[in-house]
């Protein structure tokens, strides 16, 4: 692993530690699992290459993909990696000014996309664009594109005649030649184009890879790694690298509906997740307690209850451990048979894990591993280390990473980083790069951040994102909506407030749980609608953040609130693609509301 430089180097691992898997990548195409063996991916990546070559992409040039997990998305990342062009990883999720955007200011010359429905989403935007030479499909065979089967066939025909072409590109490439710009999803303004190197990210992916590689829970060629975050994001990207350095069997799911069948169907020993998809699974398990009865219903609680007992480390008295054993098997192994039964750990990133969220599945062995990083570090910066407990602390995004990072806080609390991960610096973009990384080199992060026991780091909120109240007082939002998400009836908020006399939120009910509640409660559902009009709701919920609010400090309590029923998610604007909030998207939106809960 140590030998691995550039990114494509990793091929010659499946080539020689890893060549007769023959799930090295799998992906769930119209309900059936597909699967890719190792040499069947070094030759797609080889002859991907032969084809960009043929088609006169040379080093430096850029290919952009608007594509889904799967196989082939790693095959075109290997094939422009081989060649020395920059791969331009776009969301599927982005509206039609954000690609226009994209694809102009990386100056695409080729593109891959999905099937006839990207295509027909935004083909406005490639055909006026004519710096892209062809738009490659994958899954379907479109009009005015290339189809991905006969690029296949085509390069086969190329591959003797530009072999040594590709070759002698690859022993040009160095460590720190640009390799990937990765646009930043813009939960405020326009995207910014980080540049990143093979160093850059392989710094970040050989570190997490010795982590997994090491401890009594170490992963390699007989794993199985569920993916189903963004590849065009850095972080399922980074650690899908690492994944591939450990040899580990990599299946991507093809949507997040079919989540849960899948995860028991594969069952999967790692998969990263955000703190929503947590949250998620944490309300459903509790949603099929809350329809229990009698003494089912009243073991359930206890168990629930019986962790927020868990802390790293602890010993349990007596009687403690004879609960455990007795909760463990009747309550928490079917817990983790929701999770495929086999789960070594799960890491999460992108913004605060609720620590209750953090007991809940650690105490029924389900390890969670918290991380902190930015697209502009390639990504991770701090990490709870699965290596050793001592190096983990729940609440926190653990120590910094072990490979040659360093950090600071600056006076106002804001991390400061220097390291190999740190971005080349951003596209055609000089001056916000000098604005980001100071002239001593250290990259100001926008987070505030807090060390604990001089080791782990707990990051509190984002710099820009902070609010004074007119009385003077600093309110931190990411807190106070984490606080406000222990609510059961609460799926999202969005925590507001600027220049007013007390702090507001604009509630976003979780109503799926509600219509639990109602039949619970022997209530007739008939719609979101009349739920929120139905003062029984509305007074449990304000109940239920006025009981929060004793959590929070005075001045960060919630004291104006207005629910809406809309859903909050990347395809409407409102969460950026690892679904954290786009606080300017949803001013915008309920300027009106806020106006009104103020008055």
């Amino acid at each position: 692993m140590e030998n691995v430089t550039r990114l494509f180097d990793i091929l010659e691992l499946y080539r020689t530690d890893y060549a007769a898997k023959e799930d090295a990548l799998c992906r769930k195409n119209k309900g059936e699992w597909v699967k890719t063996s190792s040499l069947e991916y070094i030759k797609n990546s080889y002859l991907v290459a032969t084809w960009l070559y043929s088609m006169g992409i040379r080093k430096g040039d850029k290919v952009a993909t608007i594509l889904s997990n799967s196989p082939q998305w790693n095959m075109i990342d290997m094939g422009a990696a081989l060649i020395g062009a920059v791969h331009v990883p776009i969301y599927t999720t982005l509206n039609l000014g954000e690609v226009e955007y994209i694809l102009d200011h990386s100056d695409a010359q080729i593109l891959f996309i999905n099937d006839k429905s990207v295509y027909r989403k935004y083909s406005s935007v490639f055909i006026n664009n004519i710096a892209i030479k062809k738009t490659v499909t994958i899954n379907d065979d479109v009009d005015n594109t290339y189809f991905w089967n006969d690029l296949l066939k085509e390069a086969e025909t190329l591959s003797s005649k530009y072999k040594e072409n590709i070759e002698d590109i690859k022993a040009s490439i160095q460590p720190d030649d640009l390799l990937s710009i990765i646009y930043t999803s813009g939960t405020t303004g326009t995207p910014k184009g980080v540049m990143l190197s093979h160093q850059n990210i392989l710094s970040n992916a050989k570190a997490c890879a010795r982590m997994f590689q090491n401890g009594d829970r170490a992963m390699g060629i007989d794993h199985r790694a569920l993916s189903f975050l963004p590849l065009s994001h850095v972080y399922e990207r980074m650690v899908t690298y690492n994944f591939q350095l450990s040899g580990l069997s990599l299946y991507y799911i093809e949507n997040l509906g079919s989540l849960i069948t899948d995860i028991k169907t594969i069952k999967p020993h790692v998969f990263n997740t955000v703190p929503r998809l947590l949250e998620k699974i944490y309300d459903k398990v509790i949603g099929v307690g809350d329809d229990l009865k009698g003494f089912k219903r009243v073991l359930f609680d206890q168990a629930v209850k019986f962790t927020q007992k868990y802390e790293i480390g602890i010993k349990y008295n007596i009687l403690d451990r004879i609960k455990y054993r007795f909760f463990d098997k009747t309550v928490y192994q079917k817990w983790r048979d929701i999770l495929g039964g086999e789960v070594f750990y799960m890491v999460s990133g992108g913004s605060a894990l609720q620590l209750k969220i953090h007991q809940f599945f650690w105490t029924a062995n389900i390890r969670v591993y918290e991380g902190y990083g930015l697209t502009e570090t390639s990504p991770v910066v701090f990490v709870n280390n699965p290596t050793d407990d001592q190096y983990v602390k729940l609440g926190t995004v653990g120590p910094v990473v072990d490979n040659g990072t360093q950090f600071m806080l600056a006076e106002d609390g804001e991390i400061l980083v220097k390291g190999p991960g740190v971005m080349q610096g951003y596209f055609k973009n000089e001056e916000q790069t000098q604005e980001i990384i100071d002239k001593d080199g250290w990259f100001h992060t926008g987070d505030i951040g807090q060390l604990i026991d001089n080791r782990f780091m707990k990051i509190t909120d984002r710099k820009k994102e902070i609010f004074k109240l007119s009385a003077g007082k600093y309110v931190a939002p990411q807190a106070v909506e984490n606080t406000l998400k222990g609510s059961l009836f609460i799926e999202q908020a969005f925590v507001v407030g600027e220049n007013e006399k007390v702090a507001g939120a604009i509630i976003k009910p979780d109503f799926a749980y509600i219509k639990s509640w109602y039949q619970k409660n022997e209530m007739t559902y008939s719609s979101d609608e009349e739920a929120l009009n139905n003062p029984i709701v509305i007074k449990t919920i304000r109940k239920e953040i006025a009981a929060l609010n004793s959590k929070l400090s005075a001045h960060e309590q919630v004291k104006k609130t207005m629910f809406v029923i809309e859903e909050w998610a990347p395809s409407n604007g409102l969460l950026s693609a690892t679904l954290k909030l786009k606080r300017k998207e949803l001013k915008k939106k309920y300027q009106k509301e806020i106006t009104e809960m103020y008055q």
